[in-house]
């Protein structure tokens, strides 16, 4: 499909229209980051082969330590499991990074799926964003220390989670997407909710301008 149309699974919601910059007058900022990559990666991490042949492929060492993730300029790897990570990259390097993998570990036991259509990212800051988290989770995002990434519950459906800057960042299934938003609205209704502008940084961690 080509990009020009493709449409984000949040796209009926017309966030884009109603961004603005991050200000005092709402407790809590959101939107959606569109249309990143990303790649399932499966391997084993206590092959040497495997992991020193990703991270040259990545350009950042691959996080082999529970619930922990890596940058490295537009990518970002999140620990799954001891043998799954979910790559998350600009969707400008999406086939440069699946061709990459998959001929890096030909002949090492693997696996490399594009599964760019199945996820979102939703970027949540504000004063209360922690309030919302607590309402929608039994996680005690409070305890989320910078730099780990955490699968849990987001009322009936779940997320993978970790700290952005000031805010978090979301992770979810496409099919959960506009569940999870809803609900992220009607959590947010007591602190006012504002569409947050999406500051371009050409990766997968794009920020919400302040």
């Amino acid at each position: 499909m080509a990009e020009a149309s493709m449409q984000s699974p949040l796209y009926a919601f017309g966030l884009a229209s109603q961004a603005d910059a991050v200000n005092d007058g709402r407790g809590v900022w959101a939107n959606e980051i569109p249309l990143l990559g990303y790649i399932s990666l499966r391997g084993n991490s206590l092959d040497p082969a495997f992991a020193e042949k990703v991270g040259a492929v990545m350009g950042v060492t691959l996080p082999v330590a529970p619930c922990s993730f890596a940058t490295a300029l537009d990518v970002k790897v999140l620990w799954i499991s001891p043998d799954e990570w979910i790559i998350v990259c600009g969707r400008h390097r999406l086939g440069e990074l699946l061709s990459g993998l998959r001929s890096a570990l030909q002949g090492i036991r693997s696996q490399v799926a594009d599964n760019s259509g199945g996820y979102t990212q939703v970027l949540l800051q504000g004063p209360n964003a922690l309030d919302v988290l607590q309402h929608a989770s039994v996680y005690d995002f409070a305890a989320l220390e910078q730099g780990r990434v955490i699968g849990t519950t987001f009322g009936k459906s779940s997320v993978y989670a970790h700290r952005a800057g000031d805010g978090f960042c979301l992770l979810m299934r496409r099919s959960f997407a506009d569940y999870i938003w809803r609900y992220l609205v009607r959590a947010s209704a007591p602190y006012g909710l504002g569409i947050a502008a999406i500051e371009a940084t050409g990766h997968a961690g794009r920020g919400v301008a302040s």
